[in-house]
């Protein structure tokens, strides 16, 4: 093909054709008779038909383009049906005389015209955000595509086509014509041609095979993983396929996902280091991809534009035009430099090192190992109690090192605590990509390496042949351009007024670069190719250790008993907690809504204090007589009704409900208990038989032993009777299952009950509902048990114990979780004959449980809780919180209710609102989406579709609005 029949297709229209049109030739030909849909497309006209159980697609495109590339796009569909693990494709559909193709015309003009099978599955098109496995898997299906085409060939393949990114740079010439913006024109042209001047060199190196060219968001279907997201597995348009290069293959699914990137290009990189492990790419072909995605985006932004320029009614053009700009300026935004190591480091290619063997001190007076290295991570010493996010806090810590030792200096590659960003949805800006150091003003600064000096304001930078030294602080008479050689002084450190001054260190390869000085933790592995390390010019001391959270992981795995189990998939290492917020060892703040254990907030300094103090002065088991276990007691027994006034410790929930049951037994001489379905209690044997929830064990209900009777699950929204004044109906059930065990004469020990379903997500029983069980309970004998593990102690905010809005007293309480913020420690509180009766078994003890460190523990949370004012934060948050997610239903249909009050909320997400059909692929994914928006959250219910929200008492309105904002941003940009 000339390149004027190149230009003269480019500029093509659509077909001029109607759906009536498109009707006719469907009966007439393929004797189709159904629902039209027009589907979009740049330069065909295509529509859906669903007749009857199937569907099709009938693709309409004009006679400019040759019938052998229709041919071999026919053939090519062929070849990867022949293929045994090639991605999805459709079918070809020959018309009623057995032809594939056929030439129709329509209002005086032909057409060419095929049939093709509809290929089920979700479109990628219009979501907002793809998720990682999305975009993993997006790459695995390009390479996957490219593999199997590698043996094809086609006389339609060696064709003339503006999409070819063989061609951009003059396919950009024509197209750009047509663009009226000067200032568009002038951006798109520059982009051009700088992405051309990097490929042109690499060009000759870049292999050449079939390549489908179009393997993007719009030309994939796919289906949900475990966890709801999208997994791309089949292509449905071979419109665009060529002979051409392997790597624009990849450079085009490349660009297609930069309109989901939110503005970040390294958003790209799980798609390529799948590609290369399906289809390993050569270096040549990596360092031209990202110059090939910048071309690509220039492509499609000046082809939209003189698309919609000659048919101006094409909305399928006109809808891409902010995707494609936004493509064109994620692209065209970035530093090619760093693209390209990220690309190269993300396949396991390192840039090459920089030769520092020759170099000469940068501090001739300084020792290197004077040199103090300050750590500034997540883990350092130097930080407590959020003192990390005072002004300047990274000088002064400098600076008070310096003071001690002479000279100090942070360490490069660090991920600094000091720049992690609270309530942000975005990873922080804090992988240090220099070294500060503090040191004697007067101070001598001498060339490394021979250069040349430049000055950005009072930004000094000595340029090198491979690499340029980036230096602030420094007092310099050399004037702009001025060479200077290895050795010679350039200046010495300033600081009027003080004894110590400041000097910022920083290397960088690209010439006229001012770096920044902190990249975000994804971006650094390409930032820090360009901006190596300058411990070379301090000490080794003054790089962070690289941290390998994927090993650490390995090493838990391989030892810590698989039945324990971490959250989320890939989990982030987290090493410091504060208030209400978990950071992980990249320096990432996340909101922790899930963290009931966590009951006055993470590293509260007064707990801390405590703890330090008795554990320094005592720690041993309650059997000593000490004045801590008899005030906590003491306390305890006071929160609770009148006459529960004995109290045991114990270490957790599951040991306190255990016991629970043990004391029933003792006390009635009975055995048998009842529970409620959906509910869980804890791991112990005794804990483990009453728990029923299928989420913690799928064999619950199966597995129970004959003295456990389950009840129906008195769940007020999707249980078999719904809403508040459901009590009546469920209580018919109870007083069934009381009837059979006593015409069975064995008598009842009791039932153990949460008195507001925390395991489902914090719902309310129904009104009136306990005050009647435990009537019929007590009328036979048995023991009431309330378990308070989840919802008790303050949590629910309009009252301390959950059974108060039940209006009932148990006969037991059980407590755990909050009550020690993290320390194991629980308590059961009961009458004193109760208690007493455990004596017919002997005597009970917990070596930890009420020792004096638990006891003390136990003392302070109560203390903080009261002096802290933290139930009513529960009340006063956890009704705001719920107003906000209230107001999300409306818009947002896949949530069915917001349960709970206080700060025990769920969050049920369903399909249909009749059916309460469970989302529970889509609650997954939700809190996949969460984790990467900054917020710590789980799914809850025995469908696993409910958020369950139970953060530390002490969370923010400004928390709590953040988490409303991150939900509503999940749903509605996709997760």
């Amino acid at each position: 093909m000339t390149d004027a029949a190149l230009v003269n297709r480019m500029q093509l229209p659509r077909p001029d054709t109607t759906p009536e049109a498109a009707a006719e030739i469907l009966q007439t030909h393929y004797g189709l008779v159904g629902t039209l849909t027009e589907l979009g497309s740049q330069q065909d006209r295509n529509y859906r038909i669903d007749a009857g159980d199937n569907s099709y697609v009938l693709k309409i495109c004009r006679t400019e383009y040759d019938t052998v590339e229709l041919e071999a796009q026919n053939a090519a569909i062929r070849h990867l049906h022949a293929k045994p693990d090639a991605p999805r494709v459709p079918n070809i559909v020959p018309s009623l005389n057995g032809r594939e193709i056929l030439v129709v015309t329509i209002r005086e003009q032909d057409y060419l015209v095929r049939l093709l099978s509809y290929l089920p599955g979700r479109s990628l098109t219009r979501r907002k955000h793809l998720p990682i496995a999305s975009v993993s898997a997006l790459g695995a299906l390009s390479a996957r595509l490219a593999r199997d085409l590698a043996d094809f060939d086609h006389p339609g393949l060696h064709r003339s086509l503006q999409w070819d990114l063989r061609r951009a740079g003059p396919v950009a010439v024509q197209l750009l014509s047509a663009i009226t913006d000067h200032e568009a024109r002038d951006r798109i042209a520059k982009a051009m041609v700088a992405a051309v001047k990097r490929i042109q060199p690499l060009a000759s190196g870049l292999r050449v095979q079939p390549v489908h060219h179009d393997v993007t968001d719009d030309n994939v279907v796919s289906h949900p993983d475990v966890h709801g997201q999208p997994i791309p597995d089949g292509v449905i348009d071979f419109g665009d396929i060529i002979q051409g290069w392997l790597v624009g293959d990849l450079a085009v699914t490349c660009a297609s996902l930069l309109h989901h990137a939110e503005g970040d290009p390294f958003y790209i990189i799980p798609a390529i280091k799948t590609y290369h492990a399906i289809y390993p790419l050569e270096e040549a072909e990596l360092r031209a991809l990202w110059p090939l995605i910048v071309a690509r985006a220039v492509i499609l932004a000046a082809s939209s534009e003189q698309q919609l320029a000659i048919d101006p009614d094409n909305d399928y053009v006109r809808g891409n035009l902010e995707f494609e700009r936004k493509i064109f300026d994620v692209a065209t935004g970035a530093q090619p430099e760093v693209m390209e190591a990220a690309i190269l480091r993300a396949v396991g290619i390192d840039v090459a090192p920089i030769a520092t063997d020759t170099w000469s001190a940068l501090l001739p007076d300084i020792a290197s190992d004077r040199i103090a290295a300050v750590d500034l991570s997540v883990t350092s010493p130097h930080f407590a109690d959020g003192n990390w996010q005072k002004p300047d806090m990274d000088w002064r810590l400098l600076a008070k090192a310096a003071i001690a030792s002479g000279t100090a200096a942070t360490r490069y590659g660090e991920f600094r605590l000091s720049h992690a960003d609270l309530l942000s949805m975005a990873p922080p800006q804090n992988f240090a990509l220099h070294s500060d150091v503090c040191l004697p003003a007067g101070t001598a600064v001498a060339a490394p390496f021979a250069g040349r000096i430049q000055w950005h304001g009072q930004h000094l930078v000595l340029v090198g042949e491979a690499i340029s030294l980036h230096l602030d602080g420094i007092e310099c008479t050399l004037e702009e351009g001025a060479a200077t050689e290895q050795g010679a002084d350039i200046g010495t450190i300033g600081s009027e007024g003080s004894a110590i001054g400041g000097l910022r260190v920083q290397l960088c390869r690209v010439q006229g670069l001012v770096p920044p000085l902190f990249a975000a933790p994804h971006h650094a592995s390409g930032w820090s190719a360009i901006c190596p390390s300058p411990a070379t010019l301090l000490s080794e001391a003054c790089e962070a250790p690289r941290l390998d959270s994927a090993a650490l992981l390995a090493r838990r795995e391989a030892h810590f008993a698989k039945p324990q189990k971490h959250y989320y998939e890939v989990p982030p290492q987290i090493e410091r907690g504060w208030h209400e917020f978990l950071f992980d060892v990249k320096g990432r703040a996340y909101l922790d809504m899930v963290n009931n254990v966590t009951m006055i907030g993470h590293a509260h300094p007064r707990l801390t204090a405590a703890i330090e103090q008795q554990w320094s002065r005592l720690n041993t088991n309650s059997r000593f007589h000490y004045v801590a276990v008899a005030e906590f007691s003491e306390r305890l027994a006071a929160l609770a009704p009148e006459g529960l006034e004995s109290v045991f410790l114990v270490n957790s929930g599951s040991e306190a409900n255990d016991l629970a049951i043990r004391l029933a037994w003792a006390h009635t001489g009975k055995k048998n208990m009842l529970c409620l379905l959906e509910a869980y209690h804890g791991w112990t044997l005794g804990s483990d038989a009453v728990s029923t929830s299928i989420a913690d064990n799928p064999r619950a209900l199966t597995t129970r032993p004959d003295w456990v009777h389950p009840l129906v699950a008195p769940n007020t929204y999707r249980g078999p009777f719904r809403g508040p004044d459901s009590a009546a109906d469920y209580l018919a059930g109870v007083t069934t299952l009381l009837e059979t065990i006593d015409e069975r004469a064995e008598g009842l020990a009791g039932i153990i009950a949460e008195p507001a379903y925390g395991n489902a997500g914090g719902i309310a029983l129904p009104r009136g509902y306990l005050a009647e069980v435990y009537a019929a309970i007590r009328k036979r004998g048995g023991l009431c048990i309330a378990d308070e593990v989840q919802v008790g102690y303050g949590r629910l905010g309009h009252h301390f114990w959950g059974f108060e809005q039940q209006d009932v007293v148990p006969d037991i309480i059980t407590i755990a979780k909050g009550m020690g913020n993290g320390h194991p420690l629980g308590a059961v509180i009961t009458r004193r004959e109760i208690a007493e009766s455990l004596e017919k078994e002997g005597y009970f003890f917990s070596s930890s449980g009420g020792s004096p460190v638990g006891s003390v523990v136990g003392l302070t949370v109560l203390d903080i809780i009261k002096d802290e004012g933290l139930q009513e934060n529960a009340r006063m948050i956890g009704d705001h919180l719920k107003v906000g997610l209230i107001g999300l239903m409306e818009r947002f249909p896949l949530i069915g209710a917001v349960h709970g009050m206080g700060l025990y909320l769920g969050v049920e997400f369903v399909r249909d609102h009749e059916t309460l059909t469970p989302a529970t692929e889509a609650t997954s994914a939700i809190c996949e989406r969460l984790l990467e928006l900054g917020v710590i959250m789980q799914p809850t219910g025995d469908h696993l579709n409910v958020l369950k929200i139970k953060p530390p008492l002490c969370l923010s309105a400004d928390s709590a609005d953040f988490f409303v904002k991150a939900l509503e941003r999940a749903l509605e940009d996709g997760f």
